[in-house]
């Protein structure tokens, strides 16, 4: 299936193609503030409809994760970075899609903290 997203005053915009069977929910201290919802994808499936440099980027901790966001409105649609393997992923805050329904989506709680 295609999603469309966007951060909240559209300045970043994305399609996302993929089936969402859960998400995931990390207590770090990024995540746990931004209160995400994670849908792990191939960094292929993300399709930028605004330019890549509409989003700024934040990294801390190994500075392994791009955590993508709006210098505008201060949304987190997605971050980019590597699976174990070290083939590109996108980390879709599925918060920022539409026509989800948040409630139908299994959630797995990750604790990132203690990682």
């Amino acid at each position: 299936m295609k999603y469309k997203g966007s951060c909240h005053c559209g300045r970043i915009a994305f399609d996302v193609e993929g089936d969402i069977k859960g998400a995931l929910a990390c207590n770090c201290s990024m995540c746990q503030r931004k209160g995400a919802l994670l849908w792990f994808v191939p960094r292929a499936a993300l399709q930028l409809r605004s330019p890549e440099e509409a989003a700024s980027t934040y990294t801390f901790n190994k500075h392994v994760i791009k955590h993508r966001f709006c210098p505008v409105c201060g949304i987190h649609p997605y971050g980019e970075g590597q699976d174990p393997e070290g083939r590109a992923m996108a980390a879709i805050n599925i918060r920022c899609l539409d026509d989800v329904d948040l409630a139908a989506i299994p959630v797995q709680q990750y604790d990132g903290r203690s990682a």
